[in-house]
This record gives C-alpha cells, sequence and structure tokens, in this order.
C-alpha cells in the first residue's frame, strides 16, 4: 500500500467498506485525514511513502463536506454543508455561493465568544435553518426572479430560509441584548479578532470539527459594487453587523448620530415588518398569477351592521401575516402558516373602500365595507408609513373594482395617493409632539444612552430625527444607515495588542482598509497613522513572529503581537492590499493565488 497511489488506495478502502461493512454508499466525497500532522491527504497520484506516511500513522477515511453550525450577523443560525479539506478562503467562497453573497473575499470565519454558562441557566436550544441537503454548486448560481438563487426555490422552507437572510430580523429581547458580548475597553477590541480563522488553512487543520458552530462575518471593510438589485442577502447581513456593532458599542458614535441609527433602525424595522413583495406574474394554460405579500400586517376583523362604526384604539388591533392575491386578501395566524389553509380569505371585489388617515399624527388606516348575507362586515388594516399605504390603498381600490394588480393603473393610483398624503402633509399647520409606545429603545440605542436617558427622553428624540427619514424606502434607509456608518472616525478599524521593536510598553495596533494606526494603551491616543500608499514593502519574520514594514521616507517599523498569532495581523493587512486591486480586474473571477501569496505567508508559497 506505502507504494500504492493515493487514488488507488481510496478505491481499495471503498470496496473494503462495501465487502466486509456492507456500507453503500456514495464515497467519491471522502479522503484521508492524517490525524497526527494534522494534515489532508488530497494528491491522489501520490504514494503513502511519498507523503511521508509509515507504518504507525493513523488514517481516517472521512468526509471532506460536513455539517457546520453558522452564525449570521443577523443572529439566525444555519446548518450547512462545508468543505473542511480546502483553505478556509475557498470554503468561504462555497459558502457565500450557496447564500447568495457577492464578493465572498470581504468575508471570513471566526470562533465564537466562548460563553460562560451557569447552572441556573438553563440549556436554551437555538434555532437553526437547515440547508444541510442543498448542495454546494461548483459553478456561479443560476438566478431566478427577485435574484432568488435555483436551490432556494426548490420547496418553501428553502425559499422561507432565503428570505429570511434578505430581511432583518426582529431584535431579541433585552434580556438577551444584555447577555451579548460587548468590549469595555480597547482592550478587549483586541480580543474580538483574534478570533479569525487562518484563510491558507483547511478547517479541521485549525480543530474545527463537524457540527461546530463558527461566525461569518464581513472581515475587510472595503465593499465592492454593491448593487441592490443582485445584493439582497448581503446589504442585509452587512447592515446587521454594522447595527449591532453600534448597539455593543464596538465603534463609538456622538450622541446624535446616535439618535440618527436609532430612527433609521425604527423606520428599517417598519419597513421591514411591513415590507410588500410582489411575486413576478407566471403564466401556465393561460392562466396568470400575482401574489402582493405582506409580513405582518396589522388587522382587525370583525361584524358590524351596516355603515355602523365602531371605535377602535391601537390596543384593539391582532397582528396577522397577509396576502393579496387576484382581488382577495388572505391573512393567517403567523407566518409559517401561510402555505396551508387561511383563517379567512376576504375578497374585495363590489366593497367598499375609505381612506381613514391623520398623516400629521402618522396614523394610516384602511377601511373597508365587503358584502356579507348578513350585511357589511367593517375590516380595518392599520399601515405604519404613507408608501406601505398608497400599495395597499391601491390594491383595495382596484380589487373594488374588479381588477388586479397586474392592470397599468397600479403605478398611476400608487403615484395619486402619494401626491394626496404630500398635499395634507404641507397642509398641516400645528406641529404635534410625536409619541409611540411601541418604540423598543433597547433595542435602538447602546447602554450607554439607555443609562443616561429614560426610555420616555429617548422616544420623542428618536421620533424626531424619524420625520427627517421617515419617506426613505426600504433600501434607501439601509443605505442612509451604511452611509452614516462608514462615516464615523472608528469605522472599519480592527484592533491588535502588539508591541513595538525598542519599546517596552504594550500598545495598540489599529488596522483600516487604507492605513495602519498607533495607539497609545494609556489614554487611546493615536501616536501615528502609516498610510497603505506610502508602503514599500512588509514581510514576517516566523522565527521571532515578528512584522516588518517599510515606508517611503526610510521609515521602517516593526512589532511582534501579544494575543494574537502575527499571520492574522500579516493576513490582514495583506488581505487589504489584495482589495484594493480588484477595481484593476477586469474579471469577476477571484485571483485566489494571489490573495494567499499576499496573505498566506511562507506556508503558502
Amino acid at each position: 500500500l506505502h507504494t500504492a497511489p493515493l487514488n488507488w488506495l481510496k478505491v481499495t478502502v471503498k470496496c473494503s467498506c462495501v465487502l466486509f461493512l456492507d456500507l453503500k454508499r456514495d464515497w467519491s466525497d471522502h479522503a484521508l485525514w492524517w490525524e497526527q500532522k494534522q494534515q489532508w491527504l488530497l494528491r491522489t497520484g501520490w504514494t503513502l511513502d511519498k507523503c511521508g506516511v509509515h507504518a504507525d500513522a493513523r488514517l481516517i477515511f472521512t468526509p471532506q463536506h460536513k455539517p457546520l453550525r453558522l452564525g449570521l450577523p443577523n443572529g439566525a443560525t444555519l446548518k450547512m454543508r462545508a468543505c473542511f479539506s480546502s483553505p478556509v478562503f475557498r470554503t468561504v467562497m462555497g459558502i457565500c455561493r450557496v447564500l447568495n453573497l457577492r464578493h465572498p473575499e470581504e468575508l471570513s470565519l471566526l470562533r465564537p465568544v466562548e460563553e460562560k454558562k451557569k447552572k441556573k441557566d438553563k440549556d436554551s436550544s437555538e434555532e437553526l435553518y437547515d440547508l444541510t441537503d442543498v448542495p454546494l454548486t461548483a459553478g456561479s448560481v443560476q438566478a431566478l426572479y427577485n435574484g432568488m438563487p435555483a436551490h432556494f426555490a426548490d420547496s418553501p422552507k428553502t425559499e422561507a430560509v432565503y428570505k429570511m437572510l434578505s430581511v432583518s430580523l426582529p431584535s431579541p429581547a433585552p434580556e438577551a441584548i444584555a447577555k451579548l458580548y460587548r468590549p469595555a475597553s480597547i482592550v478587549d477590541k483586541t480580543h474580538i479578532h483574534t478570533r479569525w480563522l487562518d484563510s491558507s488553512r483547511s478547517l479541521m487543520q485549525q480543530g474545527i470539527q463537524e457540527n461546530d458552530k463558527l461566525g461569518l462575518r464581513f472581515k475587510y471593510y472595503t465593499f465592492h459594487d454593491m448593487d441592490p438589485k443582485y445584493d439582497a442577502v448581503r446589504l442585509t447581513q452587512l447592515y446587521e453587523q454594522a447595527r449591532w456593532a453600534i448597539l455593543l458599542e464596538d465603534i463609538d458614535c456622538t450622541e446624535e448620530e446616535m439618535m440618527l441609527f436609532g430612527a433609521l433602525q425604527y423606520h428599517i424595522g417598519k419597513q421591514q415588518k411591513l415590507k410588500v413583495l410582489f411575486c413576478k406574474t407566471y403564466s401556465k394554460k393561460n392562466v396568470l398569477l400575482t401574489t402582493l405579500e405582506k409580513n405582518t400586517v396589522h388587522l382587525i376583523f370583525d361584524h358590524f351592521p351596516p355603515c355602523r362604526p365602531k371605535r377602535l384604539t391601537l390596543k384593539g388591533y391582532k397582528q396577522y401575516w397577509c396576502k393579496f392575491q387576484e382581488t382577495s386578501i388572505s391573512y393567517y395566524k403567523s407566518k409559517e402558516d401561510r402555505y396551508g389553509e387561511p383563517i379567512q380569505q376576504l375578497n374585495l371585489k363590489g366593497c367598499e373602500v375609505a381612506p381613514d388617515v391623520n398623516v400629521a399624527g402618522q396614523k394610516f388606516c384602511i377601511k373597508l365595507l365587503i358584502p356579507a348575507p348578513e350585511g357589511m362586515n367593517e375590516i380595518y388594516l392599520r399601515c405604519e408609513n404613507e408608501k406601505q399605504y398608497s400599495q395597499w390603498m391601491a390594491a383595495c381600490k382596484l380589487a373594488s373594482k374588479g381588477l388586479t394588480l397586474l392592470d397599468s393603473s397600479y403605478q398611476s393610483e400608487v403615484q395619486n395617493i402619494q401626491t394626496f398624503l404630500s398635499m395634507q402633509r404641507s397642509s398641516s399647520a400645528a406641529p404635534t409632539s410625536q409619541t409611540d409606545e411601541s418604540i423598543n429603545t433597547h433595542s435602538l440605542v447602546s447602554p450607554r444612552y439607555q443609562k443616561k436617558y429614560k426610555p420616555k427622553q429617548l422616544t420623542p428624540r428618536i421620533l424626531e430625527a424619524y420625520q427627517n427619514i421617515a419617506q426613505l424606502s426600504l433600501t434607501s434607509a439601509i443605505l442612509k444607515f451604511l452611509q452614516i456608518w462608514q462615516a464615523l472616525p472608528d469605522f472599519g478599524i480592527s484592533y491588535f495588542m502588539v508591541r513595538f521593536k525598542g519599546s517596552r510598553k504594550d500598545e495598540v495596533l489599529g488596522i483600516a482598509n487604507n492605513r495602519l494606526i498607533r495607539i497609545d494603551l494609556g489614554v487611546g491616543d493615536v501616536v501615528k497613522t502609516w498610510r497603505y500608499s506610502n508602503m514599500r514593502q512588509w514581510n514576517v519574520n516566523w522565527d521571532i513572529r515578528q512584522v516588518a514594514i517599510e515606508f517611503d521616507g526610510n521609515i521602517n517599523i516593526a512589532f511582534g503581537c501579544v494575543n494574537a498569532d502575527c499571520k492574522v495581523v500579516h493576513e490582514y493587512i495583506g488581505g487589504y492590499i489584495f482589495m484594493s486591486t480588484r477595481a484593476q480586474q477586469q474579471s469577476d473571477t477571484l485571483n485566489e493565488e494571489l490573495f494567499h501569496k499576499l496573505t498566506g505567508g511562507h506556508e503558502a508559497l
């Protein structure tokens, strides 16, 4: 066996499993793992002797792709198959290909923060979105309508997972937020970035086992070619990462900026919660179908005598998952029930549609009087903003005339309603004090401002900022949030504890997308800044684990890492240099060889 090539050895092992163990299965994904050397034997043309394998070696015949729990920036956890034999860089490419995340070079995997379990705490089972049955495609992903990959459109289950990926999830309870890791000092921030995995080594080589949990995060803060048309998942996950960086005080901002961030979160949350999804029309045997689906509309349903109104309060509203199809509204108890039978289906053909709007008071209701055998059913739909109201009001008006959303007059009807609301807003004279008891300030501002102000003080300030951005669309609001986030002074800085050559004390090195920053650990002041544009070369002395960098003007610096492997710092610097070359590349194909040359060090070479 030592003189036989590995591909022949794999065939022998497969035949043994079938003949002696009666295990008939697909063995094509299996390979040999050398346990003592922590190394995969993937060169099938080599013999065991050439690989250096001796008689006492322990070789494990194991799958190269195994289940992995993946924590996303939005707090959701996926369970999916990942490659444990390829370098992490290529593994992340495969994961992003499945999740429809463009530019996977911006992301990487990191180990989760170790949580100390208390005896009193009960084991909380996390919700897993299972994608283990989704194949890891080797080529580019084929997209269907709305940019959804084909493998997500195979079943309602996978389609729901994709919608979860592209929609911001509701904020957890304040008790759950309090348990999340929050850096208390710049020293704590240096520990965050020590958890990144080595991009040039495989998961198995770094001790990651089957069903372990890792985090998928944006590592390099240079976001290339961001297009909302193709980047629904990418945009949502980036927003979530930015949002939690602000809420957990990983990045500092002023009080005014925090109120604006809170207002944008509030607006985005309402837009996501009451988002209208338009599905493309399809034809089959001359039958047309279009669906207007809305996330958790506030709907109240009661029977009343003809034309007899009833006083309604916000507490009387119940929350349902609603779907507008053809000329009918179907509503369900929850999102999970939407594929079954609805609680009731309301046919709006022939109904009466009336507005119940107060723009100054942010009240957008639709009153429906639907014919019924016993009289008229009075139904109120409560919308959260002008855009949502305009879309549903137009749909209801068309349905009352027996017309569907395919009618050419739909967009003009929406525009007419928006014009009317704009006129009513401009004619509103007296300003009103904005209050909204539904605002959860704990999920909108960081703990620093929660301690400084009471919720009753935060709510009007957030609503005041909200008035300036209330007309933004969902995508525009997310882009605005990211724009303000990227404008913060400390945006995109990854911190490491280092000791510079010739110094007797530890300092902090900040690595940004265009510069290196030397920070005094005692007072937190910036001592010196070096830009990549002035960098001539950098190298690592792997024997003493020291990074040396040469800049223009005969400026040389050298440092060793205190709480991280110097390979992590070397990969950060090389990674940002690699990101700067992307604009020069005409092809969308990543130059993986160049990435490893810039980040992998002597092991990759």
